[in-house]
């Protein structure tokens, strides 16, 4: 049928004899990293955490805290003083 080589340490899980459902299944143990898009999507994510960040320190900085509810979800409420 076909020659293929003797797979040698380090081949990985490349080569082994597995079927064409299990390829298309688990596509990402079969295929080449891309580094090109591997940056864009650390770029994204570092992006989106930066401004989650800098969205949670500006409202802390305008007095605001974040109070978790009863029901587990978070809340920015303003501070208020007793005294008031």
């Amino acid at each position: 049928m076909s020659d293929k080589k003797e797979p040698s340490p380090g081949d990985g899980i490349r080569s082994l004899k597995t079927s064409n459902v299990f390829r298309i299944i688990n596509f990402e143990l079969y295929t080449k990293p891309n580094l090109t898009i591997m940056g864009i999507g650390l770029v994204a994510l570092t992006g989106c955490l930066g401004y989650i960040a800098y969205m949670r320190q500006k409202y802390e900085k305008l007095g605001f805290y974040g109070a978790i509810k009863d029901d587990g979800s978070e809340e920015f409420l303003k501070k208020n003083s007793k005294w008031d």
